[in-house]
């Protein structure tokens, strides 16, 4: 059992993807199809779409921001913030979404590498902001007061994801590195494991199904993350 192979001071390192949301209703990132929830992710997701037609960019957001109202989380969400607030060692999450699911279930050593949808950003004074609710092209900055200039505090693709310094110095003083509903498709967290590995930290990975990076990691649990998670969690605590 991992348990026993991990010492009870140390420090983890938890990397979360769609997967782990899958159980609350929160669509994953891309379907079978290519597409993310009907659109190509070249019309929803990067600067170039924005700049072409902020109309589709923030319909497309704000139907997904309302959409926080309708799920909650699950299990797995609660097992990891169980496991932040009972673990002796440091404990954090570095979340590839950007709903707010960690959030509500507990976890505050939480980092949004791809930001999150209830957050705006404004391009005319840099200000990054909570929001709530619709956005639209008539938003107004809540800092500067400027018209027309906030837009979804996304990671676009082509963008540089949040706080990369944070994580990977987490990752390399880390001494176990989860990671949980991922596709290990979508870089830079895709490398995250080899940097865990390379550090000597015990890699694990949680998932559906394997992901395209599961030759990095030491220990593979399939399964639904809200049934497999909290399996783990238990397990570590117990240990």
């Amino acid at each position: 059992m991992i348990a026993t192979n991990v010492r009870k001071d140390a420090a983890i390192v938890v990397l979360t993807g769609a997967g782990i949301s899958a159980d609350s209703g929160v669509a994953t990132f891309r379907g079978p199809d290519g597409l993310w929830e009907g659109h190509r992710v070249e019309d929803v997701a990067t600067p170039e779409a924005f700049a072409s037609d902020p109309v589709l960019v923030h319909h497309f957001y704000d139907q997904r921001r309302a959409r926080l109202l309708e799920v909650a989380p699950n299990a797995a969400h609660f097992a990891l913030a169980r496991l932040e607030h009972q673990w002796a060692g440091s404990v954090l999450v570095v979340t590839q979404n950007v709903d707010d699911l960690h959030e509500r279930s507990g976890s505050a050593a939480l980092v949004h590498m791809h930001g999150a949808l209830n957050s705006g950003w404004c391009l005319a004074c840099n200000a990054r902001f909570a929001w709530s609710g619709a956005m639209g092209e008539g938003a107004r900055c809540p800092r500067c007061g400027t018209v027309g200039k906030v837009r979804p505090d996304i990671v676009w693709f082509g963008e540089m994801p949040y706080e990369m310094e944070r994580i990977d110095e987490a990752v390399r003083a880390c001494d176990l590195f989860v990671s949980i509903g991922t596709s290990g498709a979508v870089y830079p967290a895709a490398g995250l494991v080899q940097t865990a590995r390379y550090v000597g930290a015990h890699c694990v990975e949680l998932n559906l199904d394997p992901s395209q990076g599961s030759i990095f990691f030491h220990e593979t649990r399939l399964g639904r993350a809200a049934e497999i998670v909290p399996a783990f969690v238990d397990e570590l605590l117990a240990g």
